[in-house]
């Protein structure tokens, strides 16, 4: 698609029905007779309509639109592509979701039948679905039609229509938000950066192991990181939520290259199952629900960057603690913003980085783009220095020397195990959310419900048929022989 085509959709009208209304400064652009041909608009009113590219549009409207037009294809996916919150989040809608909007969306601009329309993807006035919708069609602007995130943007701002902006997973009120633009920027730098490659993307593979009865765990740098919900002892079933032993996970962690893990919250099994199945282990513990010491972040980027592997970490729900670490890195050494950051890694792992630790990470970002880019002026000059010297930032600190063990000890020992032993904590209760929603059979529409009986009637009927029409008189003429 040509890049004017994002101008002229700020001037240019919606020709499909509904009436819908004019964007700011739309003006006609048609010459000869083409004027005539395009259907006229009303004054304006509470619908709009976008034109995306040359057959691609976005709308809002206050009705579903009726179906059978010559020129127009609708669709919706506000009751098929749903967030499933924790509290008053709702999005962005996870990766899976990006990706089967992706397909639909590909599948339908390339269907011979609809060769020749135009293809509208329509949202009601339910503000949150809005938000996730104006996020769907502009990541697919962004990763198949290769526009700008401020591009996107700016065009799906274009109608005079304001967005709400997307929340944390936590209980009460929020704090910060995370804007639709940073969404776009998490998605675009992704692509630059190879974490997004909807080429080699397994869509039921994510969807099985988000699951809480499979694992509970998301990628969320490709051959990097992986989050995960906390292992326990034993694998059990707890307030609802499924608990799984280490050794559930050496399958997937071995098949994949995963060589490290790493803990923050108190221990729930001995951290030998692991080792002993030849994985490195570690404890960087902090409360639930708080934010990392700079050593504790320290001490983090120094283990990842010194795995051989892929490092798999987790918390108590591996969403809160684990992505502020994760994070971290991400914004170290690929300059990420922090709000980019916290995007990209809700939209791989939904309620990840919660309350304070958002504000946490705006505070650390100039701090850890300038260790980024002391680690890369090193790396360039080629020292031959101590490599966790180098990665830390800081000359006089490694993960072996005895001063910083005593320090990184004395850091661990402000919270107790025990602080988390006696009392329902947030990874307790986002955990039990989650095994909850998940629990919930999709309903079936009564349409599919009506289809399923009738094919279910139809299969009788032709079994009745072929047993009593054809098989059961020559039995009976069988039966009849042996017994003259």
């Amino acid at each position: 698609m040509k890049r004017k085509t994002w101008a002229e959709a700020r001037r240019r009208a919606a020709p499909a029905p509904p009436a819908l209304k004019r964007t700011r400064g739309a003006t006609p652009r048609a010459a000869g007779g083409e004027a005539e041909r395009r259907r006229q608009l009303p004054p304006p009113g509470p619908e709009t309509c976008l034109r995306i590219a040359d057959r691609l549009y976005f709308a809002i409207l206050c009705q579903k639109p009726k179906s059978g037009a010559a020129n127009t294809h609708y669709f919706c996916i506000d009751d098929e592509l749903v967030y499933e919150n924790f509290y008053a989040d709702f999005g962005p809608l996870n990766l899976a979701m990006v990706y089967r909007y992706c397909c639909k969306l590909n599948k339908k601009l390339k269907s011979f039948s609809l060769i020749r329309k135009k293809i509208i993807h329509y949202t009601g006035f339910d503000q949150k679905k809005q938000a996730n919708a104006a996020f769907l069609i502009g990541s697919y602007a962004i990763i198949y039609l290769r526009e700008s995130p401020e591009d996107v943007y700016r065009l799906i701002l274009s109608g005079s229509v304001s967005y709400l902006p997307f929340r944390d997973a936590s209980f009460g009120t929020c704090s910060f938000h995370l804007t639709l633009l940073d969404c776009f920027h998490a998605i675009n730098k992704a692509l630059q950066y190879g974490f997004l490659d909807f080429s080699t993307f397994d869509v039921n593979e994510y969807e099985h192991y988000e699951r809480a009865e499979n694992g509970d765990f998301n990628w969320i740098i490709p051959n990097k990181f992986i989050a995960f919900s906390g292992p326990h002892s034993r694998s059990k079933i707890e307030n609802g939520y499924p608990h799984h032993a280490p050794e559930a996970y050496f399958p997937y962690f071995r098949q994949h290259k995963v060589t490290t893990i790493i803990r923050l919250n108190k221990k729930l099994y001995d951290a030998k199952r692991f080792t002993d199945a030849g994985f490195e282990h570690f404890d960087l513990f902090f409360a639930d629900g708080s934010t990392p010491s700079d050593t504790i972040v320290k001490r983090f980027l120094n283990i990842c960057e010194n795995a051989e592997g892929v490092i798999a970490v987790h918390c108590k729900a591996g969403l809160g603690r684990t992505g502020t670490l994760i994070a971290c890195y991400i914004m170290k050494h690929y300059q990420m913003t922090a709000a980019e950051t916290i995007a990209w890694i809700r939209i791989n792992r939904p309620g990840s980085v919660i309350g304070p630790q958002q504000h946490f990470l705006m505070d650390k970002q100039a701090e850890l783009w300038t260790e980024g880019d002391i680690f890369r002026a090193k790396l360039k000059r080629n020292h031959k220095i101590a490599v966790t010297r180098i990665l830390s930032g800081v000359d006089d600190i490694s993960i072996n020397n005895t001063r910083n063990r005593r320090t990184i000890q004395k850091d661990i020992e402000l919270y107790s195990d025990d602080d988390e032993t006696n009392c329902l904590t947030q990874g307790d209760k986002l955990r039990a959310l989650k095994s909850k929603r998940q629990a919930k059979a999709p309903a079936a529409s009564p349409l599919a419900w009506l289809l399923a009986m009738l094919v279910s009637t139809l299969c009788s009927i032709v079994i009745w048929w072929i047993v009593c029409g054809s098989l059961l008189p020559s039995l009976l003429f069988c039966l009849d022989g042996l017994r003259t």
